[in-house]
């Protein structure tokens, strides 16, 4: 297996806000419903607990989100995917799962500054009024599927590998020195 390249080779902006594209970082995509073992999966794969309706459980360089009633997304260090996917088939040995390993279809940005809201207000229609810590939130930016969540003074976005560019644009359009927003 080659080395892992993260979507746009560690992109950066410089605005009224920092953008930096994160990676490459390691994702699973669990499926599961209803299962007692899956919280000790989760823990065992990445060590937090199964976070609750949007939400999301973080650790160090690790965390686990809820993506949807029976979907949970794990992040963690790209080199470490294949042990957590063995743990998590270990853990739910027959029992009904899915667990994909989905880095290399996933782009990771780092929104950062005293504005960082302000970059992701302009391309989303989530009310950051109501976003608390820890709270993930699917949406869009622009008409883009993403997921974000506030992380370290900041936020950190997800989308598909494939319109990386896209987002990357519009993140920078919306972070240009002098469109604050009042």
């Amino acid at each position: 297996m080659s080395d892992p390249v993260s979507a746009l080779r560690g992109a950066t902006f410089d605005g009224f806000a920092r953008l930096r594209e994160v990676g490459p970082l390691g994702m699973i995509t669990l499926r599961a419903k209803g299962l007692k073992a899956i919280d000790k999966a989760i823990k065992a794969a990445v060590g937090t607990k199964a976070p609750v309706q949007r939400r999301i459980e973080l650790s160090g360089d690790r965390a686990c989100a809820w993506m949807s009633p029976d979907e949970y997304l794990l992040v963690l260090p790209h080199a470490e995917v294949a042990k957590a996917l063995a743990t998590i088939s270990k853990a739910l040995d027959n029992q009904h799962h899915l667990a994909v390993d989905v880095s290399d279809a996933r782009a990771v940005f780092r929104i950062e500054g005293d504005r960082a809201d302000q970059v992701l207000r302009k391309l989303s229609p989530a009310d950051f009024d109501r976003l608390d810590p820890g709270e993930i939130r699917r949406t869009r930016a622009a008409q883009v599927a993403v997921a974000f969540w506030q992380q370290d003074g900041g936020y950190t976005l997800v989308c598909f590998r494939s319109v990386a560019g896209y987002v990357m644009g519009l993140l920078t359009n919306a972070a240009q020195p002098g469109s604050e927003l009042s």
